[in-house]
């Protein structure tokens, strides 16, 4: 759609869906990077879009849990909202100038975030609570305001930069302590993007952690492999029907059946 509204040039299928490329371009040739914030806003806050199987499954398990998401669309917290489950919400600020520098947090109940800098957020506030953490912006419903996106070639090289400067403004240094003590669970997430591969490279994966990931290539399963992920082949639709048959409509265990590696 963006290719097709900023008229762009490579007819390549390979070229047309490189988000990153496309937007990038998308932002040459307007007027300025406010009619794509603009048409993104558009797409990501329209009611037409409700949560999946999947929002609704991660939202019901969620116990303590952190959800990490590069999406920018609210349907991971509309799936808490359905069933009143508490959630603390974090999203990086991305291209809002006016708070780049700054980490949002919304606590749970809380109509407006709280700025906070990088190095002021408390893991503490981490430990126990569902979060949703967002890093790469989010679009937020209520009001454009807070709007942000990491979604052009130029974004993920700032994104990566701040995560590898000293003041490390992208991943605030509590989250990177967090993530060093657990394991992880990607979900439809392919490592031929390389903002992906430096992403994971820089956050260090240290416990051993999982991937669902539908006809993996060759190169991505090597990668995974030496980030110490294993891959399960499956699609999101598969691995949610299995989830759900395994533990159940109340969301406990139906069995002790199940191996830590299932």
């Amino acid at each position: 759609m963006l290719a097709t509204d900023a008229a762009f040039p490579m007819k390549n299928q390979d070229d047309l869906i490189d988000l990153a490329m496309v937007s990038s371009y998308y932002v040459d040739v307007s007027p300025d990077r406010d009619v794509l914030r603009s048409k993104l806003r558009g797409i990501f806050s329209a009611d037409k879009y409700k949560c999946n199987a999947l929002h609704r499954l991660l939202a019901r398990v969620a116990d303590g849990m952190m959800l990490i998401t590069t999406n920018y669309d609210t349907l991971i917290e509309q799936a808490f909202k359905e069933i009143d489950k508490p959630y603390d919400l974090y999203v990086y600020p991305a291209d809002n100038a006016e708070y780049k520098n700054a980490i949002l947090w919304w606590e749970h109940g809380r109509q407006e975030p709280e700025k906070l800098k990088p190095n002021d957020v408390d893991i503490d506030k981490l430990m126990g609570r569902n979060v949703i953490y967002k890093i790469h912006g989010s679009v937020r419903m209520e009001s454009e305001k807070w709007d942000g996106f990491v979604i052009t070639e130029e974004d993920y090289i700032d994104f990566l930069s701040r995560m590898n400067s000293r003041s490390n403004t992208a991943v605030p240094p509590a989250f990177k302590s967090f993530f060093s003590e657990r394991s992880f669970l990607f979900l439809g997430y392919g490592l031929k993007d390389w903002n992906l591969r430096v992403l994971l490279k820089q956050i260090g994966l240290k416990k051993r952690s999982l991937a669902i990931l539908h006809n993996p290539s060759e190169i991505e399963k090597t990668i995974w492999a030496e980030r110490k992920v294993t891959i399960h082949d499956l699609t999101l639709e598969e691995f949610v029907i299995g989830l759900e048959q395994e533990i159940g409509a109340d969301g406990g265990p139906r069995s002790n059946a199940a191996s830590t590696n299932d």
